[in-house]
């Protein structure tokens, strides 16, 4: 799951020496310390893609106000990608929030990522430009949000 995550991310990443790339490559925590879901074909067990689920009280989350769902790290293996794996794991996120009562979605994502930001716009995301912010002095994150109550 880990190498999935740093394999999608790759591109975006100063390169193997980047830190961050260790924090990607750590499924096992993302698991034990927040929900990390993995798509796989239907009668295999190759790894598509991965999605982290970040509630309340988790050190994973970072944008999340109260009532507010977050996930992070959705990542689709290369060769899977553009094939509707990406939109699985965020339609799984919605379903679950929604089923959890949360009022919202919220996300960060790279300027860059151009391709995920179609895709949360199709589903309903906004840009919360409100909501922006660095993590580290020079890396930008760009907010979106998913109400889910009418």
């Amino acid at each position: 799951m880990g190498e999935v995550t740093v394999a999608a991310y790759e591109s975006f990443t100063l390169g193997p020496t980047d830190p961050y790339v260790e924090h990607l490559r750590n499924a096992a925590a993302r698991d034990l310390e927040a929900e990390l879901w993995v798509a796989t074909p239907d009668n295999g067990d190759e790894i598509l893609g991965t999605v982290t689920i970040c509630r309340e009280g988790s050190p994973w989350r970072e944008l999340g106000g109260h009532d507010e769902g977050e996930f992070r790290m959705l990542a689709v293996a290369p060769g899977a990608q553009r094939s509707g794996v990406g939109e699985a794991l965020v339609r799984l996120v919605m379903d679950r929030f929604r089923e959890e009562g949360a009022t919202a979605i919220v996300m960060s994502s790279l300027p860059q990522m151009a391709d995920a930001h179609r895709l949360y716009e199709r589903l309903g995301f906004e840009r919360t430009p409100e909501r922006d912010w660095k993590p580290v002095p020079h890396v930008q994150l760009i907010a979106y949000r998913l109400d889910l109550v009418a």
